[in-house]
């Protein structure tokens, strides 16, 4: 067993990490206090070859691992959460359906682009009556002749302002869960995206809900086999699990490297308050739960390129590291006090962001029926 990352993965982190640093990181508060997402941070991500990261050079990407991936995500979270989350729903969400399921001239047309960063690609899954339950999606897709004809509404979806395409599920049949996946460009006539919303936290991410008014979509923007967009989507939240974990770890990271800093700089009865035993329990903590987090998450990115199943390890590593980022957050607030409650100090926004992490691409309830289901429980009845 070696825990060695390799030379590539190595370079791609710290090159990701110098970036965060030194250009996401300065205006992070900022961003956050006008709810300003940045397209122009993810067209510079996209031009310095991070949204490639795990993608053939096929398809313009580096031909890296998950790990390295998943190690980017973690960097850029740990600066803004905000651009963190958009860089993963981008890449998890937006690229993969097509790398996984679209047809080479799909490919050539949407991926290529979307992966130079030229512009976004969103992932339209979730509905206002279709949120845990996925397979309940009432948009509709009416087949007529060499068309499809799309009717509905999506919402909480991340970079559809900024989509050059929406990868959208609706169902083709009248049949549960008989539902299909199309590329439908985010300018097609009768498409409405509204990005509007007035977020706890996660403010700087781009959050939007979308109408589909008979929207005709070609036959050739049928994403993989009709029918089996249920799978697929399946699949591909798999992979964004990894994803989430890695950002979960970002943030959790952050709290722990902030409450250090505070905790040795900090003095009450003349002494740091890191010198208290009762705030060193509170760190000896948070930095075994990080490790631990980081190396779930890891280990289902390394199943993932090894073509192993990794569907259980990907829940257990979103479900864990979510709850790690939120325990953390929540430890940093306490750690500095009143201090902690300003907006003068990032723990509080670390606070807020962590929230949406348990909630997003999978609640934490979701992610125990996940485990529980590839442990061999069923809950339905036989």
């Amino acid at each position: 067993m070696n825990f060695d990352l390799t030379p590539e993965e190595t370079m791609i982190r710290e090159a990701v990490r110098d970036f965060a640093e030194g250009v996401v990181a300065p205006g992070a508060k900022e961003r956050d206090e006008k709810s300003e997402f940045s397209f122009e941070l993810m067209r510079q991500m996209g031009e310095l070859g991070f949204f490639g990261i795990p993608f053939s050079e096929e398809w313009g990407g580096s031909g890296g691992t998950t790990i390295a991936y998943a190690l980017a995500v973690e960097e850029i979270g740990r600066v803004d959460a905000s651009l963190g989350l958009g860089f993963a729903a981008h890449v998890s969400l937006g690229l993969s359906p097509l790398y996984l399921f679209g047809s080479p001239a799909q490919n050539e047309r949407y991926l290529v682009p979307a992966i130079a960063g030229r512009y976004l690609a969103a992932f339209g899954l979730t509905e206002p009556d279709a949120g845990s339950d996925a397979g309940g999606t009432k948009t509709y897709a009416e087949r007529q002749g060499d068309r499809f004809i799309l009717t509905g509404e999506k919402c909480y979806i991340t970079n559809a302002g900024h989509a050059g395409y929406i990868v959208t599920t609706a169902r083709t049949s009248r049949e549960h869960r008989r539902i299909s996946a199309f590329i439908v460009p985010r300018e097609a006539p009768g498409v409405a995206v509204t990005c509007a919303y007035n977020k706890l936290g996660m403010r700087s991410s781009e959050t939007c809900e979308i109408h589909y008014d008979r929207v005709e979509i070609p036959e050739d923007h049928l994403l993989g086999i009709e029918g089996k967009g249920f799978h697929q989507f399946l699949d591909i939240l798999d992979g964004g699990r990894i994803s989430i974990g890695a950002l979960s770890v970002g943030v959790a990271q952050a709290a722990l490297d902030a409450s250090l800093a505070y905790a040795k700089t900090r003095r009450q009865f003349g002494r740091a308050i890191g010198e208290f035993q009762a705030i060193q329990f509170k760190l000896a903590d948070m930095a075994m739960e990080v490790e631990l987090a980081r190396t779930m998450v890891l280990k289902a990115a390394w199943l993932k390129d090894q073509h192993r199943p990794f569907a259980q390890e990907a829940a257990m590593a979103k479900l864990f590291a979510s709850e790690v980022a939120m325990r953390a957050a929540n430890q940093a607030v306490q750690i500095h006090g009143g201090a902690g409650y300003m907006k003068d100090y990032p723990v509080e926004r670390y606070l807020r962001d962590a929230k949406l992490l348990e909630i997003g691409e999978g609640t934490s309830e979701i992610q125990r029926l996940v485990i529980a289901r590839q442990l061999g429980l069923d809950g339905r009845s036989s």
